[in-house]
């Protein structure tokens, strides 16, 4: 589900150094830290990473130093670079925090922005905005958040200096417009906004959220979208997922994922990603029917999904509930194909959905044995990633000693088959 990049160490040998990124973890052994998670430049843990146009994913302060040494090609690919925008990989960056977390490490702090650097024409031309956007006319309304949507989306002082305007409870407030143009400049504004942190807590604060699921469930498809993708955005803070999945925004994000356009359902999958790694969210998001959607979208030969819906799946799988839904799916079938033509990344997380399935319930590890699961997870075991070889060491572990049981199992039943073929009293 994340697009990363891991360089190797020859290769980076030219680029620019990054300084100060040492210190955040100094205290870990280098092989330590997943390699999805370093910096193909630095090769340390990234704090910030971003997007550029090849899809490969860097550290912010080194691809910037990057290019503004000249370069127009990804360090990793040596591809041309179509745009230098920078897009924050928010996904990497909650996996991240989730590492820390589990390694007992405190989370890499991102580097604070400044105050906007809006120039005293820029910012009244902001204001003059607000004023249409405070107006009683919907015309005026649609016209300026129109135009906020262009002027977030530009670049990051525009986000800075239009936030500090007041127009991040201005926009909440027209999330029900009647208007469907507004309405869809409005959440979009919103979520170009929200690209800068700080604008994220003071979104939810202003009692968006209920808006934005409104226009989730109401709004036109492109509106829908954007809504999903602004939840999205939201939920990478821990405290926002709480908030938002207690507002009702997951089962609209289901319904999104089994409706929607390519796009819709991609941006449905991340926000949903994202807010199941809240626990209190999985349950939610099964209740809503999210299971059923996953596999369809696995054994759709064209959803190109399957990435997004067993990334989610992997998470669900932890929650009782979830384990129920997918094992009434008749996934095993589905999950060891994975497993045994899947990506990489693919066969560890089917891999883990089994693992789960088959914790307390041999019927299951049973139905994986007679589809032939053992020489897969033999090969996983040998040529996986790290999480799927420890994936395939517990199944087949669980496997052996399913064995056992069973070879135990016969050993008594024939010892007592063959006492009262001789009429000896069973020692039972």
């Amino acid at each position: 589900m994340v697009s990363v990049s891991c360089g190797d160490p020859g290769e980076t040998s030219a680029l620019p150094s990054c300084t100060g990124q040492g210190t955040l973890v100094k205290n870990l052994k280098t092989g330590a830290i997943p390699n999805d998670f370093r910096c193909p430049i630095s090769l340390e843990l990234m704090k910030d990473p971003v997007i550029v146009s090849t899809g490969q994913t860097y550290e912010r302060s080194c691809i910037e130093k990057w290019l503004e040494a000249g370069h127009h090609t990804c360090p990793k690919t040596q591809q041309n670079l179509t745009s230098t925008a920078l897009i924050p990989n928010y996904v990497l960056r909650s996996l991240i925090a989730q590492w820390c977390e589990t390694n007992g490490m405190e989370p890499p702090k991102r580097a604070t922005r400044s105050a906007s650097a809006c120039t005293p024409a820029e910012r009244s031309m902001i204001q003059n905005l607000l004023r249409k956007l405070n107006s009683a006319s919907p015309d005026d309304q649609r016209t300026a958040a129109g135009e906020i949507r262009l002027l977030a989306k530009r670049n990051a002082d525009n986000r800075v200096a239009v936030a500090e305007a007041g127009a991040i409870p201005l926009l909440s407030n027209l999330l029900t417009a009647p208007d469907s143009h507004t309405q869809e400049h409005v959440v979009t504004a919103l979520l170009n906004l929200s690209i800068c942190e700080d604008n994220k807590g003071s979104i939810v604060s202003s009692g968006a959220v209920p808006g934005i699921v409104h226009v989730l469930r109401k709004g036109s498809m492109e509106a829908r979208e954007n809504a999903a993708a602004t939840l999205f955005s939201l939920s990478v803070i821990d405290a926002n997922k709480v908030t938002i999945g207690s507002l009702g925004a997951i089962p609209p994000l289901v319904l999104l994922l089994s409706e929607g356009t390519q796009r819709g359902k991609k941006d449905a999958a991340t926000a949903l990603f994202n807010l199941c790694i809240y626990q209190g969210n999985k349950g939610r998001a099964v209740r809503a029917g999210v299971i059923p959607t996953l596999i369809e979208l696995l054994t759709e030969p064209q959803s190109g999904m399957k990435d997004e819906a067993l990334a989610i799946l992997a998470i669900l799988s932890s929650h009782p509930e979830g384990k129920m839904a997918i094992g009434k799916s008749e996934a095993v079938p589905v999950l060891v194909e994975f497993i045994g033509s899947g990506s990489p990344r693919n066969k560890e997380n089917a891999a883990a959905v089994l693992v789960h399935l088959c914790s307390g319930d041999e019927k299951y590890l049973v139905e994986a044995q007679e589809l032939g699961v053992m020489g897969v997870l033999v090969d996983l075991l040998h040529h996986g990633t790290d999480r799927g070889k420890r994936k395939a060491g517990q199944l087949l572990e669980k496997m052996s000693r399913l064995a056992e049981q069973q070879k135990a199992l016969a050993q008594v039943q024939e010892q007592t088959l063959t006492e009262g073929q001789m009429g000896l009293p069973s020692n039972n």
